[in-house]
């Protein structure tokens, strides 16, 4: 995982990205809303930052940028979160509002790591 560690600035730029769309969206609430928000969105963009530097180089750049995003939120994201909400009672418009969200938040974040570029590991 040194990539993370390479790629510091880039993932901290897309992080704050992530950060800026939650206060239009659903506004984390307290200290601790706003310390899991922080976390599970350069978490997330740790993980969108490895997907793309192992990414085949065979596609356009951009559309493999988008893909990638893409992929990963139907994947993983969507599942995890519908599922989550669904068992806590949630109704289905605050579960598409709430994935819907999260792929903004995705492509958002692949969009400024790819403009401000990645450093692939040393091998």
């Amino acid at each position: 995982m040194i990539y993370i560690v390479i790629n510091a600035v880039p993932i901290a730029l897309a992080t704050l990205m992530g950060l800026l769309i939650a206060q239009f969206v659903d506004r984390p609430k307290g200290i601790t809303g706003w310390l899991v928000a922080l976390l599970a969105t350069a978490w997330l963009c740790a993980i969108l930052a490895g997907a793309l530097i192992l990414a085949p180089p065979r596609a356009p750049p951009w559309v493999m940028t988008i893909a990638t995003a893409w992929v990963i939120w139907v994947g993983f994201v969507v599942p995890a979160l519908a599922a989550s909400l669904l068992m806590a009672g949630q109704r289905w418009g605050r579960i598409g509002r709430a994935c819907l969200w999260w792929l903004v938040v995705m492509l958002v974040q692949v969009v400024v790591m790819k403009l401000v570029g990645l450093t692939p590991p040393p091998v």
